[in-house]
């Protein structure tokens, strides 16, 4: 029993199996008119054909260009249907054979037309006021739902009559507005399939221009080749373009006009008086056209037309300088020397430039009508220079410079001592200014230099100065040497002095302030520097008995204080000093004795003994302050106090303006440093300087001081009659020198 059982499933299994099955991927199929799709037979069982039907019956061949079946492998064939299109719908079948045994599939195919935007546009354009009717043409199948949204809310047509949604699915504004204007999304829909595409259109709305002229009315110059600037600004939209007409007619450029890029601006040039009355200014755009008047009014500016430049001899008895001016209204003419005005019936005097008004008459300028002089009485080499004529009425003015060239006889300047030492080559500078430039001669004791006989004496000669460069060799060389300048005016002759340098005399120790590595040695420098600056100062220290120890320290300006370090605490020594200059070292000054002060330290440790447990900080340096170049760079210098039994690692400096709170960025300053320069400061700025030391126990409380910088200088413009001062001051100082010589 049990065995025909298993017998009838094995023959209905092997059955089975020898069946075939036909399955058609997708199982059905919608496409859009244009779009392309495929569709895969899959055959299970053996089948030796698989063939696909067209709608009409026809067995679909491999050479259609619309419809292709491609065999993949045994099992399967692909139906693909490009572009689809109205024709192309219906049921397609699969059908796959082995042998006697047949099997097929269908699947049925829609053709639909997806949403296509015939016209919607963008962007579109109305006039403001206008009832505007935005397009939006659509089709689809089913035909689709319009929706129009604006700023990103669906416009409610019941909420705002302005708004209508017309049949055919435009979107009516009636009167539309400026505020109106931006992007609008024309949305279609088909509920049917859930198909949703939209089209973004922007509108524009063109508004009247509006016109307005800047100056209703403008003056001009005539027949001095000036110009006349006539403008109107014009707001619309879109940018309204800007024309101007004359007498009807409408102006372009060429020679006489100029436009501007969007003709806002008329630019008249070579104004003449026949181009004096209305101007119109017409706005137009895309809405509309408004016009403007404008009125030119022509005058005359004020043109000088006589203006020489004029030469004089020192001590003439007078010159006279003349300008002519030519406008309408008449223009008054004014002087100027520098920063010096002179006008009509006022005098003035080089010597009191602050009030027009002179006990010697010297100057005078007198007008008349178009014409004005200025006259200089009892010339002087200091009235030589630029003078300027300005012409001034209602409307404008005219300037024009003249130069008075004064002719006048050498004057020497330059410092009438200079000292050096035998082997060093010292310059003897004589500045000869002079008109017509002058011819310098060199001489000692009635002979020219340099001669043969004189190997270390040289001159160098520039425009204006002339140097004299002498390397002394012997005792001789020192004394008075004669500089001669000779032009066509005139000659001047000046003694001057090379006098031998000598070393300088002693500092004079003031005040020796210890601490427990340090001391800081107060001086005055020496009453005689020998003639020449003093370069380095020499300082010298020693245990009461043993052989001295020094250390040279550059001069700086104004230096009074040294600091000296690696000395030992609780320790008495000597100290002595003594300066150098180019000529060699001076003599010592009197020794003085202090003695150091102990390590301070919070720990008590016992007497004379110095260990790990009394080191400590540092004492916060002391700091000075000097101003450096023009006044907002300052040099900050410190003296070392006490290091606290540790050599000082580096310094940690900061600054800041008062009325900020930022720091500027630490600067680190090596051991060794005694300053530090802050420059490119803001000019009368009052600034706060921290200096920290450090040493392996670690820093010190900061020292602290505050310093103002210098105002902005400004520059001094000369004043008539300075450099006669100069050379009186001069003139003066060589007198008493030669004086004092000769006694």
């Amino acid at each position: 029993m049990l065995q025909i059982r298993d017998l009838v499933w094995g023959l209905l299994f092997a059955g089975c199996a020898a069946a075939i099955q036909v399955q058609i991927t997708p199982t059905q199929g919608e496409i859009s008119v244009g779009e392309s799709k495929f569709f895969l037979c899959e055959v299970v069982g053996d089948a030796k054909d698989i063939d696909w039907f067209a709608p009409s019956g026809e067995k679909i061949l491999p050479n259609r260009p619309d419809i292709i079946v491609s065999r993949t492998d045994e099992a399967t064939a692909t139906l693909t249907i490009y572009h689809a299109n109205v024709d192309s719908a219906g049921i397609y079948k699969c059908v796959a054979r082995s042998g006697d045994k047949e099997a097929q599939a269908t699947v049925q195919v829609k053709i639909f037309q997806k949403i296509t935007f015939d016209s919607a546009p963008s962007p579109q354009e109305f006039n403001e006021g206008d009832d505007a009717d935005i397009v939006c043409d659509v089709v689809s199948s089913p035909p689709p739902a319009i929706i129009w949204k604006h700023k990103g809310s669906r416009i409610q047509v019941a909420k705002d009559v302005r708004y209508k949604i017309m049949d055919n699915g435009h979107l009516l504004i009636r009167g539309i507005k400026k505020i109106d204007e931006g992007m609008y999304n024309c949305e279609a829909r088909i509920m049917a399939r859930g198909e949703i595409d939209f089209r973004m259109i922007k509108v524009i709305v063109n508004v009247l221009p509006t016109i307005r002229a800047r100056l209703s009315e403008v003056n001009a110059t005539a027949d001095i080749a000036s110009s006349a600037l006539l403008a109107c600004d014009a707001d619309g939209f879109p940018e309204p373009s800007v024309t101007w007409t004359h007498n009807n007619v409408v102006l372009e450029t060429g020679d006489k006009y100029t436009l501007s890029d969007d003709g806002s601006e008329l630019l008249i040039k070579s104004v003449k008086k026949v181009d004096e009355g209305d101007y119109t200014c017409i706005a137009k755009n895309k809405a509309g056209e408004k016009s403007e008047e404008v009125s030119l009014n022509v005058f005359v500016r004020p043109r000088i037309t006589y203006l020489n430049n004029q030469t004089a001899s020192e001590f003439d008895e007078q010159v006279t300088l003349t300008c002519e001016a030519s406008g309408d209204p008449t223009p008054a003419i004014s002087w100027s020397f520098q920063n010096r005005v002179f006008t009509e019936g006022e005098q003035a005097s080089w010597t009191r430039p602050d009030k027009y008004e002179s006990l010697d008459r010297n100057i005078v300028v007198r007008s008349h009508a178009r014409v004005s002089s200025l006259t200089l009485k009892n010339i002087l080499f200091t009235y030589a220079g630029e003078y300027l004529c300005t012409a001034t009425n209602s409307i404008g003015r005219d300037n024009k410079h003249m130069y008075l060239e004064v002719r006048y006889a050498p004057k020497i300047l330059g410092t009438v001592t200079v000292y050096t030492w035998e082997g060093n080559a010292a310059n003897i500078s004589c500045e000869a200014e002079a008109h017509p430039g002058a011819s310098v001669v060199w001489s000692r004791d009635g002979l020219q230099l340099p001669s043969a006989n004189t190997t270390n004496v040289k001159v160098y000669n520039t425009p204006t100065i002339s140097y004299l460069e002498i390397t002394p060799d012997s005792q001789y060389n020192f004394g008075t040497y004669n500089c001669t300048a000779t032009n066509a005016m005139g000659s001047e002759s000046k003694e001057f002095v090379l006098i031998q340098a000598d070393v300088p005399s002693s500092p004079e120790i003031e005040l020796v302030e210890p601490f427990s590595s340090t001391a800081v040695v107060s001086f005055e420098e020496p009453d005689s520097m020998g003639g020449v600056p003093i370069i380095k100062y020499r300082v010298e220290w020693r245990l009461p008995g043993q052989d001295w120890t020094g250390k040279e320290y550059h001069a700086d300006d104004e230096m009074t204080t040294i600091t000296i370090v690696g000395l030992k605490p609780e320790t008495t020594y000597e100290i002595k000093m003594s300066a150098i200059n180019g000529k060699g070292e001076g003599e010592s000054s009197p020794a003085t004795t202090f003695t150091t002060q102990p390590v301070l330290s919070s720990e008590t440790s016992a007497p004379n003994a110095v260990t790990s447990a009394a080191l400590r900080e540092p004492t916060a340096p002391k700091l000075v302050v000097k101003v450096q170049g023009r006044g907002n760079t300052l040099k900050v210098n410190w003296i070392k106090q006490d290091d606290g039994g540790s050599p000082i690692k580096h310094y940690l400096v900061r600054y800041k303006a008062k009325h900020v709170s930022d720091w500027k960025p630490e600067i680190r300053v090596p051991h060794n440093s005694e300053y530090v320069t802050l420059s490119g400061l803001d000019w009368n700025t009052e600034y706060e300087i921290h200096v920290v030391a450090e040493n392996q126990q670690g820093k010190s409380e900061p020292g602290v001081i505050s310093y103002r910088t210098a105002s902005d200088p400004t520059t001094i413009p000369a004043t008539l009659g300075c450099r006669c001062v100069t050379y009186s001051l001069a003139a003066l100082l060589l007198s008493m020198l030669t004086a004092l010589w000769l006694s």
